[in-house]
């Protein structure tokens, strides 16, 4: 899509074109009570063409949850009809504007965090920790984001980060999947959570080297099978699709590679939302095509959701020799303590806090990993 980096965004421009009557300076120029570099007076990219794909998949995995967690996985949009109020609140977390919670300039600008220069294309793993972050941001959808680490999944931190209300130290990571520790079996009923935080569960996997393990095409199948299914991102270097789901052998994909204009709220406060629906059908590719950096996405909007999924993941998944991913109780302990991920005390909210690259430094900083040898 086409963006509009700011509201002053036009006013630079028309400021750019007469920057080369001024002298080659490092000194500050001032206009209008706003200080400029001579040097880098551009306004930066106008549109994500060429670098945004991963990002948009991410948006799309992220608004699917947000889909589940307001309206219910059984909601679909149809066109011209009105749509409920809180589908236009989703719209406008993901509009093309600084001050929009998951816009992809929040998420550009998060990415300097991890590494990513904006305009500078994003991995599957990088987007996962760029949503984790803008999150705890977000009051409104309350979304508790976890990203797996070493192609592990710990039940207890998921729990300790779910579980809104303190729990005791004994009951904290209790699962009632007994199947995961027969030593742990119990008679007595499982502890549950007084309330639970609804859960984005994203699994960045390396299924390969330089392409997918057909080992794990079967696993990676029975993932687009559950209900808790967010689909996957992916698709080949520099070039990422949003997967949903199969057919056979073939991933069924949304592509984000159709440039589009710029959409902002209706003076009524709605979103014209024709663009952000598909406009041609799902597309599909071999899996055996599909590049081996991948994300499983998954959403537990209830405890008994995750729980669930846990008991899929042991049938289906960690039935395989070479498993896909781990699912284990216990935090490992040769890992550091874990500490569910908190908003950072600032000042200011939102998308003025990352406006500043300076207040990324408040964020633990995490390297892409590779996870599986084959």
């Amino acid at each position: 899509m086409e963006s509009v980096l700011s509201k002053y965004e036009n006013q630079i421009t028309i400021f750019a074109d007469y920057l080369e009557e001024f002298p080659d300076s490092d000194e500050l120029v001032w206009i209008l009570g706003k200080q400029h570099l001579l040097k880098t007076g551009g306004t930066g990219p106008s549109s994500d063409a060429g670098w945004g794909c991963m990002l948009r998949c991410g948006q799309m995995m992220l608004a699917q949850a947000l889909i589940c967690r307001h309206l219910g996985r059984d909601w679909s949009w149809e066109k011209q009809k009105e749509q409920p109020r809180e589908y236009q609140r989703i719209l406008q977390c993901f509009l093309d504007r600084k001050d929009c919670c998951y816009s992809i300039h929040q998420m550009a600008q998060m990415g300097v965090g991890e590494g990513k220069s904006i305009g500078e294309w994003f991995g599957p793993n990088t987007v996962a920790q760029v949503l984790k972050k803008l999150a705890l941001f977000d009051e409104w959808n309350s979304l508790a984001i976890y990203v797996s680490m070493d192609n592990t999944v710990v039940i207890e931190d998921i729990k300790k980060m779910c579980c809104v209300l303190p729990l005791s130290a004994d009951t904290i990571g209790e699962s009632p999947l007994n199947t995961l520790n027969a030593s742990n079996q119990s008679k007595s009923a499982p502890a549950s959570c007084p309330a639970w935080k609804p859960l984005l569960l994203i699994v960045p996997l390396r299924l390969g080297i330089n392409q997918i393990n057909p080992v794990y095409v079967d696993a990676f199948k029975e993932c687009f099978k559950m209900p808790q299914s967010l689909g996957a991102l992916g698709g080949k270097p520099n070039n990422a699709y949003y997967f949903i789901g199969f057919l056979g052998d073939e991933l069924i994909f949304l592509d984000p590679h159709t440039t589009q204009t710029f959409v902002d709220t209706e003076e009524n406060g709605t979103v014209d939302d024709q663009t952000f629906h598909c406009l041609q059908s799902p597309q599909r590719m071999n899996i055996l095509n599909l590049d081996p950096s991948v994300a499983l996405g998954f959403f537990c909007k209830e405890e008994k959701d995750f729980d669930s999924w846990c008991s899929l993941v042991q049938k289906e998944i960690l039935k395989e020799n070479l498993r896909m991913f781990e699912l284990v109780q216990k935090h490992p302990s040769h890992w550091p303590p874990f500490v569910p991920p908190a908003k950072p005390e600032v000042t200011t909210t939102g998308a003025e806090f990352i406006d500043s690259t300076e207040q990324l430094e408040d964020f633990d900083l995490e390297e892409d990993f590779e996870i599986l040898s084959v």
